[in-house]
């Protein structure tokens, strides 16, 4: 004689079987989602490599250092105009939209110097980029050397990267499990609490049947 069982069957949904997990498995399987796709980000991403070139300007004996200083900063701002990208263009072999997308500039409040920086996906393209920009600029300021007493000379031109200066892909796969990580710890934070029964019922009793009630009549 089989004997059935009378009491309720629960089935277990993936649900419920997540919510049975230890509160620590959301932080750990965060942090792995977000350490594999960042290492995956850091071999897939291209490398990225920088080069500086600096000029410095220089007063004339009409002019002195603190005019070089005003017109380093100047140049500075000019280096990225339309004006001198076209000019260095012929000499990097870029367009002038790929120079004012990878090229920046930098200067100091202390000392009249330029940095030209140059971003590419390939070292000597990145060089060149840095030194045609800042040679088209010691030109345009050489054309105004006669009203602004300052020339702009080149300091030390940019050489070659020998390392890409973008993110490896150990690096951006520990970013990604740390970020991977406490997103797992917010989740942990907001997803609803247990009840005190551990199934997920409310402890409260629910209505008596009603053959009971009229059993208790």
């Amino acid at each position: 004689m089989t004997e059935n069982p009378t009491g309720p069957r629960h089935a277990t949904t993936p649900l419920a079987r997540a919510k049975a997990l230890p509160p620590w498995s959301l932080i750990a399987a965060g942090a792995l989602a977000g350490g594999l796709l960042g290492g995956a980000y850091g071999l897939l991403q291209p490398p990225a490599y920088t080069a500086t070139s600096y000029v410095v300007a220089v007063p004339n004996e009409k002019s002195d250092p603190t005019s070089a200083l005003g017109f380093a900063q100047a140049y500075g701002r000019v280096a990225t105009q339309l004006a001198v990208l076209g000019d260095a263009q012929v000499w990097a072999g870029v367009p002038v939209s790929t120079l004012q997308e990878n090229v920046r500039t930098a200067t100091s409040p202390d000392a009249p110097m330029v940095a030209v920086t140059a971003t590419s996906s390939r070292a000597d393209l990145a060089a060149d980029m840095a030194n045609a920009v800042a040679r088209a600029l010691t030109r345009h300021a050489s054309d105004a050397e006669q009203s602004t007493h300052v020339e702009l000379q080149q300091f030390a031109r940019a050489t070659e990267p020998t390392e890409p200066s973008s993110a490896s892909p150990t690096v951006t796969g520990l970013v990604g499990a740390s970020a991977g990580g406490l997103l797992g710890g917010l989740m942990l934070l907001v997803r609803p609490r247990r009840a005190a029964d551990g199934r997920g019922r409310p402890a409260v009793p629910g209505p008596a049947p009603a053959a009971d009630v009229h059993g208790q009549l």
